[in-house]
């Protein structure tokens, strides 16, 4: 594959296929190579687009008769959790998080596979091999770090044992936010609410770094895999007039 950046970037269509949300639908998608030393700007303009990142690619929806996918970002200098969110921080008070390069790990792995033979048994992802996975951490031209969520032990310093890995986020660092690209915990958290404690972190994060925004990658009305990205509000979405503050109901 030719990997010299041009002038401008270039663009492709797939072929329609199954859409993984809505029963009966067909997606495309228009992507993009983010590869080369302008990887990392042009990840931040068009994830500010709509695009999500998969490895060196950056796609979006591009269905001929379905606007269903939505972009969202966290707002994250108006965020407040609200008492379920409250409840699940506190819950999760003896996790500690540590950033670490985009590197994958056999005890990365571990988890992941656990994750995706408890809640994806049938989806894409589903018969991914260690190999899969180390590309799917390294395969990145942008500043992509690793978060790794473990239990407190007691100790410190160097030597310190680590505590049980129980998450792990892929995390895009971007000039006005993180982005969330894909993240996995424990099945055995889930009565936690571990998946929205991880966001809770992110956003935390953000806020530390001074950054105003989380980007959850894509709400799909009607899917209810999908709803739980409107819980985290203020909000905007990305609509054909731009990024527009959400309305909804707040669910949190």
């Amino acid at each position: 594959m030719n990997s010299q950046i041009s002038p401008s970037p270039q663009f492709y269509l797939t072929a329609p296929a199954a859409c993984p949300y809505l029963p009966g639908e067909f997606e495309r998608k228009v992507f993009t190579h983010l590869v080369g030393p302008r990887a990392a700007e042009m990840n931040d303009l068009l994830t500010q687009g709509g695009f999500r990142r998969s490895q060196n690619i950056a796609y979006r929806p591009a269905c001929e008769a379905c606007r269903a996918c939505v972009s969202v970002r966290i707002l994250v200098d108006k965020f407040e959790p609200g008492r379920t969110m409250r409840r699940v921080l506190a819950a999760n008070g003896d996790i500690t998080a540590e950033i670490y390069p985009a590197q994958p790990s056999t005890e990365q792995f571990s988890l992941f596979r656990t994750y995706l033979d408890s809640r994806h048994q049938r989806g894409g992802m589903s018969d991914m091999s260690a190999l899969d996975y180390a590309i799917m951490v390294e395969d990145t031209h942008v500043n992509t770090r690793v978060i790794e969520y473990r239990r407190r032990v007691e100790g410190s310093g160097i030597g310190a044992a680590k505590g049980e890995l129980v998450g792990v986020a892929l995390t895009d660092m971007m000039s006005d936010g993180l982005s969330m690209v894909y993240s996995f915990f424990d099945p055995a958290m889930e009565k936690r609410s571990f998946g929205t404690f991880m966001i809770l972190d992110h956003i935390n994060r953000t806020r530390t770094l001074g950054l105003p925004h989380v980007y959850l990658g894509y709400w799909v009305k009607g899917s209810a895999k999908m709803g739980y990205k409107t819980r985290y509000q203020p909000q905007e979405h990305l609509t054909a007039r731009g990024w527009e503050l959400y309305s909804g109901e707040d669910e949190g």
